[in-house]
């Protein structure tokens, strides 16, 4: 299964309040939307065949460090900002796709990471950074920029183009083919160490929805085209470089203090 990311849906998304709330709250160091969502995407990075899969929705609206103090506050229209990054990849099995015959079996990866960039009332520029912990122990992430639109005062909508990159055990993992894998696949895979560097290019828009002062609902869809290393891979040869998805979730708004 190919990469779910918490964040995204990936990007950085900053709710408006509306004009939703007849009494202004007090603002809380902390402003984090929580959700869940499903979404068909590739069954695994390069597979040709797509799977409907739950996701996480976790947006960082404010996030408060000590020492630092807040890092992130989706309240300022514009300027620099941070925010934490998530990612999941599920397992690959060589059972999952004639494709992958010989291959040995990958197990689930979490991906813990952080992000940054600069913000102005109507686009965004950001890069994300996260260390893979199980299935693989590489380093992954993306740079992205949107224009950002505000159709009424309840929606908000976000689209532009992305930049994928890995490195490490990441390449090796999911798009490389030991000797020893490419004499099981039967001569369907070939010998392949591919180097870091940017896996992809392509382009990502979502869609958000008050329903309420706290509950959004969203929808995101992406096209992503391998590149480089990534789409040089006998596993890219014989699944597809062409990668799509499309999600849709709700998500709920927690705000909260810890250090007062």
């Amino acid at each position: 299964m190919a990469t779910v990311s918490a964040l995204a849906i990936s990007a950085p998304s900053f709710a408006q309040d509306a004009g939703l709330q007849t009494v202004a709250e007090p603002q809380r160091q902390y402003d984090i939307d929580i959700g869940l969502g499903a979404v068909m995407q590739p069954r695994y990075a390069a597979s040709d065949s797509y799977i409907l899969t739950p996701f996480p929705i976790i947006n960082v609206g404010r996030f408060f460090v000590p020492g630092l103090g807040q890092v992130a506050d989706g309240r300022k229209r514009q300027g620099v900002f941070f925010f934490p990054s998530f990612g999941f990849v599920g397992e690959r099995s060589a059972s999952d796709d004639r494709d992958l015959t010989g291959t040995r079996d990958v197990d689930w990866a979490l991906e813990l990471g952080l992000g940054a960039g600069y913000r102005t009332e109507n686009w965004r520029v950001f890069g994300e950074l996260r260390q893979g912990i199980n299935g693989h122990t590489g380093q992954v992430g993306q740079l992205g920029f949107d224009a950002i639109f505000y159709p009424t005062d309840r929606i908000e909508f976000s689209a532009g183009p992305r930049a994928g990159f890995a490195f490490g055990d990441y390449m090796d993992t999911y798009f490389g083919v030991t000797a020893a894998e490419a004499a099981a696949s039967g001569g369907r895979l070939a010998q392949y160490d591919p180097d870091s560097g940017f896996t992809s290019l392509g382009l990502s828009a979502r869609a958000s929805y008050d329903l309420t002062d706290r509950a959004r609902f969203h929808l995101q869809g992406g096209y992503d085209r391998l590149i480089g290393d990534a789409a040089d891979s006998p596993i890219a040869k014989v699944g597809d470089e062409n990668q799509f998805f499309i999600g849709a979730g709700v998500s709920y708004r927690f705000s909260f203090d810890l250090f007062r």
